[in-house]
């Protein structure tokens, strides 16, 4: 059994924290930049491997290169099924042939939010919270005006998130799906996955769970939670790349249920029939539209061997300890300056990263940059503390809240 972490009340050194870090020596697995004094964003991209740099070569020189066309028979045209499949039984809880890689993460909420709500006719309302990602509430105010819906917004608590009791007063026999966010991007609040859906399904309503801020840092169980459908993307916590594509996971009692509207060839039951109509694929393949994105899918896999490795549940431990230091350090430092935390302090409503406000964030954000201190600004006031724990050490996060007091610090005197 690991060592545990010490609590930052009985230990405040950086260093005898890293000391005790059972998972300390993943860090090292990663291409850190000479530069970089503190990266506090891998909540919006993750570093990139060192493992990886041999698997681009390879594939270069062995598949590309090589194999060259002939790759699309021995593995890519089977790719976004296998790398579904690890992501589901690596970092999902979910069996095998629920889950594909495909698409950019709005395509992929389109694609299975509109197959959802044509999945559930005469129903007239979607439901989504007004503090979701951009995305997630632009597809669905698009999907609403092109099926002459309405969208019913449940309005939480910007400092916290999506509550069970808000969900059970939202959701009716008129709504068709519930969307919301298993980590609230902002707050960072963790929601309920298994009691909301459960809830949602009482009125007999779809419920479609985004994982972006959760996928590799959250023990999830979307098979044991009765989950219908999810989408998260890869370039987070799964180490992806930039752009690297997003999946999408559809529970098996729905596959055959459900008609996603992007009709491609890559979906038909016969890709290579050039038939005159079309015609789904079984299973997942039928949720791909366009030739699969080969290349984007590399990184992530490396990732995924790491979580393997280290265990989703040690690095759940070490995410939680990261961000209980991070408020340890907020309140002995930042508190003082006029700081404040709108993130949860329970570890049960808490993700990976830690939101602070403060009126000068905006400039102040601007200026860590240029020392190469990289934390994540989101209007109007907050910056995310974002910690991948894999790959972010004690030792850095200590870094980066000291270069915020000084920087609070120097614009006081």
């Amino acid at each position: 059994m690991a060592t545990p972490i010490p609590a930052p009340a009985q230990v405040n050194d950086a260093t005898a924290l890293d000391a005790a870090d059972p998972l300390a020596e993943f860090v090292s697995r990663f291409v850190a930049s000479s530069d970089v004094v503190s990266y506090l964003d891998g909540n919006s991209l993750g570093r990139p491997l060192r493992a990886t740099e041999e698997r681009f070569a390879s594939f270069i020189r062995a598949q590309w290169g090589g194999r060259l066309i002939r790759s699309w028979d021995e593995e890519w045209m089977e790719l976004p099924l296998v790398v579904g499949d690890r992501i589901g039984a690596s970092t999902l809880g979910a069996a095998a042939g629920q889950t594909v890689v495909a698409d950019s993460t709005t395509v992929m909420l389109y694609k299975l939010i509109r197959a959802a709500v044509d999945a559930r006719p005469g129903r007239s309302e979607i439901v989504i919270d007004d503090d979701n990602f951009p995305t997630d509430r632009f597809v669905i105010e698009g999907i609403a005006a092109e099926r002459g819906l309405t969208v019913r917004w449940i309005r939480p608590d910007k400092s916290a998130g999506v509550t069970v009791e808000q969900v059970r007063d939202a959701v009716s026999d008129s709504t068709a799906v519930l969307v919301l966010s298993h980590v609230a991007y902002r707050s960072g609040f963790l929601a309920d996955v298994k009691e909301i859906t459960a809830v949602a399904h009482e009125s007999g309503a779809l419920v479609l769970w985004d994982l972006s801020h959760s996928v590799g840092v959250i023990p999830t169980a979307l098979d044991e939670w009765r989950v219908d459908l999810a989408v998260g993307c890869t370039y987070k916590y799964l180490n992806g790349g930039p752009g690297a594509p997003a999946f999408g996971y559809v529970a098996h009692r729905l596959q055959s249920e459900l008609t996603q509207p992007i009709w491609g060839w890559m979906g038909a039951g016969d890709v290579f029939a050039m038939s005159d109509g079309y015609r789904p694929a079984d299973g997942m393949r039928r949720f791909i539209s366009g030739t699969p994105p080969v290349v984007g899918m590399l990184a992530m896999q490396d990732m995924l061997d790491l979580i393997d490795e280290a265990g989703i549940d040690a690095i759940r431990a070490k995410s939680l300890a990261l961000t209980d230091y991070a408020l340890h350090l907020v309140d002995r430092w930042l508190a003082p300056l006029g700081v404040a935390v709108a993130t949860p302090l329970e570890h049960t409503s808490r993700g990976s990263h830690v939101t602070i406000t403060h009126p000068a964030f905006k400039a102040v954000t601007a200026e860590l940059w240029k020392i190469n201190v990289i934390p994540d600004f989101r209007n109007p006031d907050g910056i995310r503390i974002g910690l991948s724990p894999l790959s972010t050490s004690f030792e850095e996060l200590n870094r980066g809240v000291t270069a915020i007091r000084n920087a609070l610090v120097s614009r006081e005197k």
